[in-house]
C-alpha cells in the first residue's frame, strides 16, 4: 500500500490538512506500506519556498514518516508536457482562449444555464468547434506553447473513446471504463464501485481545462501524472474532491495509468460547519504549536 499527501505550499497547513495526512500517513502504516508527501506548487504565483518548508516542519512535528526528499511538481513539467502530448495525439484536445468572463457571459442565457461543475460552471463549449488552421492535425501540428493557448479535454469525445476501449477488450468485465472503487464515502454517501455515465462526463463535468496558459499543465492532470509516477495503490483524500476523481480516472484510463483505490473522507469545519480554509490562521498547526499543543492533542482535536 502507498498512499499520499500532497499540499500546496500557499499558506499554512491548519487542522483540515492534519487530518488527511494522520489519515494517509496511519492508513499506510497500518499496512507495512509507504506514505509519501508531494508538494503541489505548480502555481508559482502563490506557492513561498518559506510555506514550503512550514510543511516539512509541521508534519515532522505530527510525527509523520516519509521517503525524502518529497516529490515537487514545479520539477515535473516535462513529464506533464508528455502526458498533454499523448492527448493531443489522439485529438482528444482543442486550444481554449476563453476568459472567466467570457464563460459567464456564455452561460448567461437562460438556455445555456448550467449546473456547476468540479471547477465552477461547466464550459459551454465555446472554443470545442472553432477553426485553428495553425493547429490542423492533418498537418500533424506540435502541441500549442503553454503561454499561448489552454487545452480543454473533449469530454465527449473522451467518454466515446473509452467505451470503444472496452468494447475491444471483452476479456475484461464489463462496467462502466470510467469507474473507481470507494472505500469511503462520497458527499451523499457513495460508496463501493462508483461508475460515471457519459452523459455525467459530458453534462456535469464538461471539457476541463488540462493546461493553464500560466502553468503548462492543471491540478487534474498533475495529480494523475505523479500518482501513477509515485506509484500510489490508495489516495486519500476530503469528499470535496468526489466529483473531481471522476476526470482523474478519465485521464487514467486515457493515458494508460493505472486506477487506485480511493477514499474520501469527511472534511474538518469550524464551528459554523464551513470547511477549513488556508485563510483561516486561528487554526494552522504552527498556532497551535507555539501555544503549546502536542501532536497528541491535534489527533484529538480532528477525532483520529
Amino acid at each position: 500500500m502507498r498512499t499520499r499527501f500532497a499540499p500546496s505550499p500557499t499558506g499554512p497547513l491548519h487542522l483540515g490538512h492534519a487530518y488527511a495526512a494522520i489519515f494517509a500517513h496511519d492508513l499506510a502504516m497500518a499496512e507495512r506500506g509507504e506514505f509519501l508527501l508531494r508538494i503541489e506548487d505548480i502555481d508559482q504565483a502563490r506557492a513561498r519556498p518559506d510555506w514550503e518548508q512550514a510543511i516539512y516542519d509541521d508534519l515532522e512535528w505530527l510525527g509523520l514518516i516519509w521517503e525524502k526528499p518529497a516529490m515537487r511538481q514545479s520539477d515535473r513539467l516535462p513529464a506533464y508536457r508528455t502526458a498533454l502530448d499523448q492527448l493531443w495525439r489522439q485529438d482528444l484536445l482543442y486550444p481554449c482562449t476563453c476568459t472567466r468572463r467570457d464563460i459567464s457571459d456564455a452561460l448567461s442565457a437562460p438556455q445555456d444555464a448550467v449546473p456547476p461543475g468540479p471547477d465552477g460552471p461547466v464550459y459551454p463549449g465555446t472554443c470545442r468547434h472553432k477553426d485553428w488552421p495553425e493547429f490542423d492535425r492533418r498537418a500533424n501540428s506540435k502541441l500549442p506553447r503553454p503561454e499561448t493557448h489552454a487545452l480543454r479535454l473533449s469530454m465527449g469525445l473522451a467518454a466515446t473513446r473509452m467505451t470503444e476501449q472496452c468494447i475491444m477488450e471483452p476479456s475484461t468485465p464489463w462496467r462502466r471504463p470510467a469507474g473507481f472503487q470507494e472505500t469511503g464515502h462520497g458527499p451523499h454517501g457513495e460508496h463501493g464501485w462508483i461508475e460515471s455515465p457519459d452523459q455525467t462526463l459530458t453534462t456535469a463535468i464538461g471539457d476541463v481545462v488540462l493546461s493553464r496558459r500560466d502553468m503548462g499543465t492543471s491540478y487534474h492532470l498533475a495529480v494523475v501524472v505523479d500518482d501513477a509516477a509515485q506509484g500510489i495503490t490508495h489516495v486519500t483524500r476530503g469528499e470535496d474532491l468526489f466529483e473531481a476523481t471522476r476526470i482523474h480516472v478519465v485521464l487514467q484510463k486515457l493515458l494508460g495509468l493505472p486506477t487506485p483505490s480511493y477514499h474520501h473522507h469527511r472534511l474538518i469545519r469550524d464551528d459554523l460547519g464551513k470547511r477549513l480554509a488556508k485563510r483561516d490562521d486561528a487554526r494552522a498547526l504552527s498556532k497551535y504549536r507555539t501555544e503549546g499543543a502536542t501532536p497528541a492533542d491535534i489527533r484529538r482535536m480532528v477525532g483520529l
